[in-house]
């Protein structure tokens, strides 16, 4: 890594399969740390599958040490007991980026894509190859969770160098930006 370098943590949320990605991001130089997945058994424990999410996401940031943590957000499906169970990976993957005092924020999958391919239907493949042209890297991941979790990072990155927020004085949003700005909204 680059010294004085800012890593992104990525996250892809799952209950079984959990994609993680950073990226170090130095003025205009954006490279791959490391992607990878934490794998859980379907049979284990749910609240045991929840502690190991816990766990990991505490020792990549304790390893990293990133700047901030982006994830992807639940998208919606037909089954509600997969969206709870997903729901709860994320929130125990948030609570422990929160917990390490890393700030977080929360992607929908179409904004991850759009930013990343310029098609917010974009399917895996499409992202991948996107993703090896702009971090210059040929390895065949072992999982699209975990190349889902670099494009999280990375679409955080795009949207934190976005003009418009930049107008906005870096506010992530526009209460932010009142709130930053008294005075200036009437």
């Amino acid at each position: 890594m680059q010294k004085n370098a800012k890593i992104i943590l990525g996250i892809d949320p799952g209950t079984v399969v959990m994609g993680y990605g950073l990226i170090s991001v130095q003025g205009n130089d954006v490279t791959l740390v490391t992607m990878g997945t934490l794998r859980m058994l379907s049979k284990d424990d749910p609240y045991l599958r929840l502690q190991k999410i816990h766990a990991k996401v505490v020792e990549i940031i304790a390893k990293y040490r990133p700047e901030s943590c982006a994830i992807e957000a639940p998208f919606f499906g037909k089954n509600v007991q997969s969206m709870l169970k997903l729901g709860r990976a994320q929130g125990v993957a948030i609570a422990a980026a929160m917990h390490t005092n890393v700030a977080v924020t929360e992607y929908a999958p179409r904004k991850i894509k759009q930013s990343i391919t310029g098609n917010g239907n974009a399917d895996k493949a499409q992202v991948l190859g996107m993703l090896q042209k702009i971090l210059q890297f040929t390895d065949e991941p072992h999982s699209f969770d975990a190349t889902d979790a670099v494009a999280v990072a990375l679409c955080h990155h795009y949207q934190e160098r976005s003009p418009f927020l930049k107008a906005m004085g870096g506010a992530k949003n526009w209460k932010a930006f009142i709130s930053d700005n008294p005075g200036r909204i009437k």
